[in-house]
Parts: C-alpha cells; sequence; structure tokens
C-alpha cells in the first residue's frame, strides 16, 4: 500500500436511517460468478463491468424508476451483440440497451444483463452532400448535428436531452422535440437503419438485397409479419384506427403503420424499430435524411394572463407558420428564473400567467422579414400581459436572448427536479390531443393536478398539442405511490376517453405507461403488437416490461428514492446532460454517475458490505479521475459543479499534515518554481525510460494521487529571463502564467511571453510585465487539489499583487494561460479576505486571447498565413465564454480551420494528466482521431498544460494561437 494513501473512511457518510430500495448485502460482491465468468469467457474480460459500483452506476437514468442489473456489458462490434443474443437465448437471460441514459420512463435499464451501446459506437459519415447522414447509435444529436452544420444541414428529431441523448435512442423512442412533430421525426427521416435481430441476424434495410438475405436467414419471420400485414390491411377499420392515432404524435406502442407503409419486411423492420425501445432488436446503424438548417431566426416569448389562454393562441402561430410554439406555465417560469442568464424577476410573474415561445425559421433576411410580418399580425389581436420589467412581449433576432431562450426551455425538467423538496421523487410526463383541443386539454389537467394535492409544473410542443407534465412525490411512502396510481389511472382515462388522445407523444411507452397501452389502442390493435413481439423476439430477450406488460400495476414499481447527499449535489435529478462533457465518463465516472454512488451510500444508512465496498472504490473512482474542470456545471441545466463536489471530498481525505505541507508550499512557492526549472533542466539531460521508471516507482511506494509520472511530451525549462518591458509605455500588465515561466514552447516555435510582447507593442498597446512574478501564482494548483489553506494563501498573495501591479485597478492585467484567467477572474474570489475581495472588484482580468482579439488584431496586418490550423479550447476558455476569440485568432492566421465535433475537456487539468494519464488518453481518444485524420499546419490552443495533454493524446505539438498570430503579423521583408 503505497506510503500517504487516504484513508477511504474518510468518505464514509455519516449513518443515517436505510431506504427501502437500498442494494442487498449480497450484491456486495457484485455480479454472480457464474454468469460474470460466463460473459468474461464470451466477450473478454475489459467488456464486463461487474463490481457493485458498476452495477449501482448503472441502475439510474434520467427516469423516476431504478433496477439494479446484474451485470453491465460494453458492447464494442455487432459480432459482440449476436454473441450476447445466443447466449441470452441458451441460459434465458434479458437484455436491455442503454446509450445517453436520457430515456425519461426506464426504457434503458435492466435486472439482468445490461448492455452499454454509446461508448464505442459514435462517429458521423456525411453522406450526398449533407443530404444524408450515417450515424452510428452512440453519437448524440448535438454532435451529429455539428457535423452536419458545416454543410447547412440538420436532423429532425431535437428533444430538449440533445446534448446527450444518442442517435440509437433518439429513434428507439422515436424522441421528437420542440419541432419535430409528426413530419420530421425518426420515423420520417431515418432512411435505412441496420438491426441485429433477437436471433442474431443482421439486417441493413438499405441494402438492394436487404430482403433477399432477410428472406434467406429468416423465412418464419418473413412469413408472419407478411402475413401480419396482409391481415392488418384486410381490416378497414384497424386501419383507419392505426391512420388516426398517428395523425398526432404518438409514441404508444409499436409503430402499427410500419406495417401498412413497408412493402416488404425489411422495409416494415426499419419501420418497426423506431420507437420499438430496444425491445425488437439492436438498431446498429442509422442513415438520416437530413433537412436544411434554416439560420435566421424570429423569436418571441409571449405572456398570456392564463394557461388556456395561451393554448388558445397557438393554433394562429401555427397558421401563420412557426416552426416552434413552446408552452411554460407559470411554476416552470419560476423555476427558470435561477438559471444563469435567465432574468431574475422571473420569480415575480404570477403563478397563473403562462409563456409562449414562439419561433419562426427561414433559409434567408427575406424569409425571416416576412416571418417577422405575419408574427406582427397574429400579435395585434392577442391579449398580452408583462408583469415584469424583462418581459416585453417582442420578437427579437440577436443570438444571445434566443438562446438564452431556449436554454430555458431546453432545462425545463432539469430546474423544475432541481427545486423539488429534497428526498422527493420526480416524474414527467408527456400526451398529446388533436392541438384544436389543447386549451380544453390543459383546463382538464389542471382539474386533475388540484384534485390529486400535485402542484407541477406544465410545457410542452404546444404547436402539436404534445404537454408536458412535472410532479413529485415520495416513493417511500406507500400512501403517496397510491395517490401517484389514482391519479395516473385518471390522467389516462382522461386523455384516452375526452380526446382520444396519445398518452406517449414522444417519450415513448416506457414502464410507466405499459400498463394502460390497451386503454388506449384497444384489444385488436394491442394484440397485433403482441404478435409483432412474438414473431421478432420469440423468447423475449428483449425489454422486458417496457412496452408490453400483463401488470396492471408494473408503472409502480422500482420507483426510487433520492436520498439527501451534500447540498452541492442535492438538487440533480440524474438526468445526464453532464455526462457527454467529463472526460472521466469513459474511464471510471461520469458526474451524475457520482451522484448516484453516493446515494446509494445514503440509502444504505449505516455500514454494511456493499457501502464498504463503494467506500473502498470511491477515491479512484471518482474523487482521484475526477478532472476538475467543472464542465460538468456548464451542461449541467442547474449548474450543478460536481468538479467543486470532489475538490470537496479531496479536502476531506487530507490530513492536518497534509494541508499544513501544501500551505508550506505555497509559502515558499517561488523556491518550488526554481527547484521545478532546474528539474526540468535536468530532465532535458537524462533518458525518458529512465524517468517514467523512476517516477513510476515513486508512485507506487508513495500514491499515485500526489507523484506525477514522467510523460515524453514534458518540455523544457522556458528561458530564464522574461521579456524586458516599460512600465511607463505599458497600457495593459502582462502577467506570466508560472506554467509559461517554467514550461518552454514546442521546440522551433518560440516563446509565448515573445510573442505577446511583440503583438502588444506590433498593434500599439505595450505592455508591461512586472519584476516580481516568482512565486506567485493563480492558486489552481492548490485549489483543484482540495488543498484550501495553500489555496486562500495564495488566492490572496495574488491579488495583493495584481492590485500592485495594475495601480489598483487602473490597467487591465493580461493572463497568457486560461485556466489561470478562470482562477483570477472567479475561482480564488470564495477565499479571499474582505479587504481582497473589495480590490479583486476593481481589476479587470482579460485572458491573452481576446486580448489579442478584440484590442489587438484591429491594429495588425495578416503578412502571413498557413493553410490549415486545428483548434482545442480549453474547458477554461468554455467557461470564460472565450472560444470565439480563439477561433478568430486561429481564422486570422490560417485559410482553414477545424475545431474537432468531439473536442472536449483534454482531462490534463493542469497535472491530473501526469497523476493519471489514463485520464487524458481516455478524454481525447475521439478527438484524437478526428485530429489524426488528416494533416495540419499548426495545432492550436491556449493554455501550455493543455497543449502538453494534447501532443500526449496525438502524437502532434500544440503551442499557442497567439505565437502563430505573431507569426503571421510579422512585417514583410
Amino acid at each position: 500500500m503505497p506510503l500517504l494513501q487516504p484513508s477511504p473512511e474518510r468518505l464514509r457518510p455519516a449513518p443515517v436511517g436505510p431506504a427501502g430500495d437500498r442494494l442487498p448485502d449480497e450484491l456486495a460482491g457484485g455480479t454472480p460468478e457464474r454468469l460474470r465468468d460466463d460473459l468474461i469467457r464470451l466477450m473478454g474480460e475489459g467488456k464486463v463491468l461487474h463490481h457493485v459500483s458498476d452495477l449501482v452506476k448503472y441502475a439510474s437514468d434520467a427516469s423516476p424508476y431504478r433496477f439494479v442489473p446484474q451485470v453491465v456489458v460494453i458492447a464494442e462490434t455487432v459480432d459482440d451483440i449476436s454473441k450476447l443474443f445466443a447466449y441470452a437465448h441458451e441460459h434465458g437471460r434479458k437484455v436491455v440497451f442503454r446509450a445517453g441514459g436520457t430515456s425519461l420512463n426506464g426504457q434503458s435499464q435492466a435486472e439482468d444483463i445490461l448492455v452499454d451501446v454509446r461508448r464505442h459506437w459514435t462517429g458521423v459519415e456525411v453522406l450526398d452532400g449533407g443530404a444524408r447522414a450515417r450515424i452510428a447509435p452512440g453519437t448524440t444529436i448535438v454532435k451529429a448535428n455539428i457535423a452536419l452544420s458545416r454543410h447547412g444541414r440538420i436532423l429532425g428529431p431535437d428533444p430538449a436531452s440533445a446534448r446527450a441523448a444518442a442517435i440509437g435512442g433518439t429513434v428507439a423512442n422515436n424522441a421528437c422535440g420542440m419541432t419535430a412533430g409528426t413530419t420530421r421525426n425518426s420515423y420520417k427521416t431515418l432512411d435505412a437503419a441496420t438491426l441485429v435481430l433477437p436471433s442474431g441476424t443482421v439486417v441493413d434495410t438499405g441494402a438492394p438485397d436487404a430482403d433477399e438475405k432477410l428472406w434467406a436467414a429468416e423465412p418464419r419471420l418473413c412469413e408472419q409479419l407478411t402475413a401480419l400485414k396482409a391481415e392488418v390491411e384486410a381490416d378497414p377499420e384497424l386501419v383507419a384506427r392505426i391512420r388516426k392515432k398517428y395523425s398526432i404524435k404518438n409514441t404508444n406502442g409499436y409503430r402499427l403503420d410500419a406495417l401498412l407503409d413497408g412493402a416488404t419486411p425489411a422495409q416494415m423492420l426499419r419501420g418497426l424499430a423506431v420507437g420499438s425501445e430496444g425491445t425488437l432488436g439492436f438498431i446498429a446503424d442509422t442513415v438520416f435524411r437530413t433537412l436544411p438548417l434554416e439560420r435566421f431566426t424570429c423569436t418571441g416569448l409571449l405572456f398570456f394572463p392564463t394557461l388556456e389562454a395561451a393554448a388558445a393562441a397557438v393554433p394562429l402561430f401555427n397558421e401563420a407558420g412557426a416552426r416552434a410554439v413552446e408552452v411554460m406555465d407559470g411554476s416552470t417560469l419560476h423555476a427558470c428564473s435561477e438559471m444563469d442568464g435567465v432574468p431574475d424577476d422571473w420569480a415575480r410573474v404570477p403563478r397563473e400567467v403562462t409563456a409562449l415561445l414562439v419561433e419562426f425559421r427561414a433559409s434567408g433576411e427575406e424569409g425571416r422579414s416576412r416571418h417577422a410580418e405575419a408574427a406582427s399580425q397574429v400579435m395585434a389581436g392577442l391579449d398580452l400581459v408583462s408583469p415584469v420589467p424583462s418581459i416585453t412581449n417582442e420578437f427579437v433576432t440577436d443570438a444571445k436572448t434566443i438562446t438564452m431562450y431556449w436554454h430555458a426551455r431546453e432545462a425545463v425538467a432539469a430546474v423544475v427536479g432541481a427545486a423539488r423538496p429534497s428526498g422527493t421523487t420526480m416524474i414527467g410526463e408527456d400526451f398529446a390531443v388533436p392541438p384544436e383541443h389543447l386549451a380544453d386539454a390543459v383546463v382538464l389537467l389542471q382539474d386533475l393536478l388540484t384534485r390529486y394535492g400535485f402542484d407541477a409544473a406544465v410545457a410542452g410542443h404546444a404547436a402539436h398539442g404534445n404537454l408536458h407534465f412535472l410532479l413529485v412525490f415520495d416513493p417511500s411512502e406507500p400512501t403517496e405511490v397510491e395517490r401517484y396510481a389514482a391519479f395516473m389511472d385518471a390522467f389516462c382515462h382522461m386523455v384516452v376517453e375526452r380526446f382520444d388522445g396519445s398518452l406517449k407523444a414522444e417519450h415513448a411507452t416506457g414502464r410507466n405507461i405499459a400498463p394502460f397501452l390497451e386503454l388506449e389502442w384497444g384489444p385488436r390493435a394491442t394484440e397485433v403488437m403482441w404478435r409483432i413481439k412474438e414473431i421478432i423476439d420469440p423468447h423475449r430477450v428483449l425489454g422486458p416490461g417496457v412496452i408490453l406488460t400483463r401488470d396492471p400495476r408494473a408503472h409502480l414499481k422500482g420507483l426510487k428514492t433520492i436520498p439527501t447527499v451534500e447540498e452541492i449535489a442535492d438538487r440533480c435529478i440524474e438526468c445526464g446532460f453532464c455526462e457527454p462533457v467529463c472526460p472521466s465518463h469513459d474511464l471510471t465516472s461520469s458526474p451524475r454517475q457520482r451522484i448516484v454512488l453516493r446515494r446509494e451510500m445514503m440509502r444504505q444508512g449505516e455500514p454494511s458490505p456493499v457501502q464498504d465496498k463503494l467506500v473502498e472504490t470511491y477515491g479512484y473512482d471518482a474523487v482521484d479521475t475526477c478532472a476538475g474542470d467543472s464542465t460538468c456545471k456548464i451542461a449541467c441545466p442547474v449548474g450543478i459543479d460536481t468538479g467543486a463536489y470532489m475538490k470537496a471530498f479531496r479536502h476531506q481525505r487530507h490530513s492536518e499534515r497534509e494541508e499544513r505541507t501544501a500551505e508550506r508550499v505555497a509559502e515558499h512557492f517561488g523556491t518550488v518554481e526554481t527547484v521545478a526549472r532546474i528539474g526540468l533542466g535536468a530532465a532535458a539531460a537524462t533518458p525518458d525510460a529512465v524517468l517514467s521508471a523512476s517516477t513510476r516507482l515513486a508512485r507506487r511506494a508513495i500514491r499515485p494521487d500526489l507523484v506525477p509520472e514522467w510523460l515524453s511530451e514534458i518540455p523544457t525549462a522556458a528561458p530564464k529571463r522574461l521579456p524586458v518591458t516599460d512600465e511607463q509605455l505599458a497600457v495593459a500588465v502582462y502577467y506570466v502564467a508560472c506554467v509559461n515561466r517554467m514550461f518552454d514552447s514546442p521546440d522551433g516555435v518560440g516563446s509565448l511571453p515573445e510573442a505577446i510582447v511583440q503583438l502588444s507593442a506590433r498593434a500599439g498597446k505595450p505592455v508591461w510585465i512586472p519584476t516580481d512574478m516568482k512565486g506567485s501564482c493563480c492558486a489552481t494548483i492548490w485549489h483543484s487539489k482540495g488543498y484550501e489553506d495553500g489555496n486562500a494563501l495564495m488566492a490572496n498573495r495574488m491579488v495583493e499583487l495584481a492590485w500592485e501591479w495594475t495601480g489598483h485597478g487602473r490597467l487591465p492585467l493580461i493572463v497568457d494561460a486560461s485556466s489561470c484567467t478562470l482562477g483570477i477572474a472567479a475561482e480564488v474570489v470564495p477565499y479571499l479576505t474582505e479587504e481582497n475581495l473589495a480590490r479583486h472588484r476593481q481589476l479587470t482580468v482579460v485572458d491573452s486571447i481576446v486580448w489579442a482579439a478584440r484590442e489587438l488584431l484591429p491594429h495588425l496586418e495578416i503578412t502571413h498565413r498557413i493553410d490549415a490550423a486545428v483548434l482545442h479550447p480549453t474547458c477554461s476558455m468554455r467557461h470564460l465564454k472565450d472560444v470565439d476569440a480563439l477561433e478568430e485568432i486561429a481564422r486570422a492566421c490560417a485559410r482553414e480551420v477545424d475545431t474537432p465535433v468531439y473536442a472536449e475537456c483534454c482531462g490534463f487539468a493542469g497535472d491530473r494528466g501526469m497523476l493519471h494519464r489514463e485520464l487524458t488518453e481516455t478524454a481525447t481518444r475521439l478527438a484524437s482521431q478526428e485530429v489524426a485524420s488528416r494533416d495540419y499546419d499548426a495545432h492550436l490552443c491556449a493554455n501550455r498544460t493543455c497543449e502538453i495533454g494534447m501532443e500526449h493524446a496525438t502524437g502532434k505539438p500544440y503551442h499557442s494561437a497567439l505565437i502563430e498570430l505573431e507569426r503571421a503579423t510579422r512585417p514583410r521583408p
């Protein structure tokens, strides 16, 4: 055991009462031994996750349900899926697929074998100039749209969870979103799909010989599907029923019109796969027909005195050609007021007031002008209200305001969930009625909610008669469960009997509506659905209980408790929006999973075999391998900062001696800086193999999370002397971050401080480098590791120095590393004394990239340009909202500029990539593949340690974009 390994006991929560749905003690050992060994022999050890922590991490998704799998398999290939199906048939096992884990009704949860089909199933191939796209099922909608936007195209489905929802799940749920409706959804825009049937047969429905091969491989299936199609078509009453049901949004049950629309078995399977929720096969690949990206928008947030009044206005905007009409009631608006960027006075909007978010989209300015005129004509006849100052009831075109509106709308579930009482669970339901009946449905829904005592928030896609409501209750209380059951029964009867509506408009049947399937469809159509399942999955291997069930109370089983955890994370509803941006989500845990693991510790209530195991592994799985970059906070609709959460745990694990040592390092950081430079100089003369072996030995002896591992990409020491500058001529103070005082730039590209000084002088904006910077730091070194005393000491020292350097805030402070800019501008604030906090408020801290883009570039002449550059925007730049400045600098330097679709935090995080190199290697896997796909003349970034990390990941030398800008603006000979 390493000498300074912290005790796991420091992470054990205080005892509380155990929850009824706690994992039983017998699961402490993880997957049953025989199942584990069978699957390892079949799949390979690296593909089988079997520890109890693995099972807990995958037991929760965005739904109110919680089912613990017996094992998790990371499938990599179609062959893996086929082998799993064969094993399940032979051993009577059940299989469920999980991609993004954003399903709202437990579709991605299993009690037997759960298969992760996200990690190795990503990629977009643009076809026909963008008219079509081949998209792997683990690719998120946002990543697919980024690739397509370069061709002026976009996907039809656009659910609010697009940042995290994967294409496979989008198809499997027929997820729609704000604009898809009944014409732009997966069913209408999916051109072809590659399916792995439960038998193991692989069908590419888009292949010219798809049916020939299918008939040869699956004659029984083809015969029975063909016969069922003929039987349905021979029943005019059933045909009429099917057509009517899909005239509005409907994802309840199997897609029966696939039997009518598909002329052949392969075509029928393509249609049936949509909305099948993983119960008929695995969607291994998709080809979508794309739609034009209409960039010219005209958007209004309009406020009505009541929900009924807002609903009554919806048809008017539909007729005027609005692409989206979204409704948000007063409770939703109140919840959204807590979001960053949303006007605070939304919290004072009366509860009865309701907003419509209306957007028109066009391909050009002329079309936008026509839409603006149509919107004005509709508004002239509306009775709108303006109860708070920020409400203008106007249509706008500026991107910032429109982005804020949509950010609030997309975050509704998360913000309402965050506002729920601690310890309660939120359930989100959606239904649809014919749009002309929306106002009546709103009134009846509100009456039902009041009758059963639910103070629910209501929002939805009003243009399509589709409403969502969110309510909370405590599933640990039997009376609460029965109250919910009674409400659901009354609600389902209301939707079906009053409106012949859809009990599921776009979230798919799931576990919550499965018992009510026959209520909506009737016995004849429901019987056809059971026969579809029997034909395609006769052994019922896939997705038990998700669409079809005989249990009338199935929707009340597996409802999860949400134990209270530390305040910083307690608002999490486990939506998973954070996962795609997390550097460690393919290595150990995502932010959601870190919280889920903590909740299971709390659920145990007291020390137990399960809690012991979770506490034992939480150090590495959650705390040590968290990059601490806090991009999860950006992605989270309510700003939950799991990075800060893990830093607090790091602090919690420190002994008093460690805290004192860290503080002494801060006190004597000038000496540390000198020693580090000497060490880098010595390392330059020592073979990498020797350094690697020495550091690995030290890590084993002392502690991996304290001793960095030597990487061959670590540069030599920076020049000892910084450029000489004149304080009297300076218009800004240039702070050279400690990483740039210690680490040199890649060989042959020049010095960053020299580049910034020359650029500033060249633009007529000279800067001054203080001569007493040695020993100063932005404090991120201590902040990221949870050393609070050292952090506080260095944070205050930094502000005191900056105060003097800038003439008490008279000059701006230019910082040449984005992480240090963020540290000085924001992260030091909670640790400052009152005096230094007052000083900090008067400082102007500017990142060097922003300084160059805003102040220097307009005064510089571009004299040399390279052909192509690739960018790595750092996570700090995303926090600072400076990525556009980096892109602007790069476009000045290069004729073509690329940012990888999968460019996220590199996970190097100061020195974390040297403490856990596997973190950076995993975090950059997909982006590195993109970088390697072509040659670039320059690889540009804005933070030295991130550049080291990206060089380690890609083998390409990264350097600051400002070094490249200095080259590009050198005077002509």
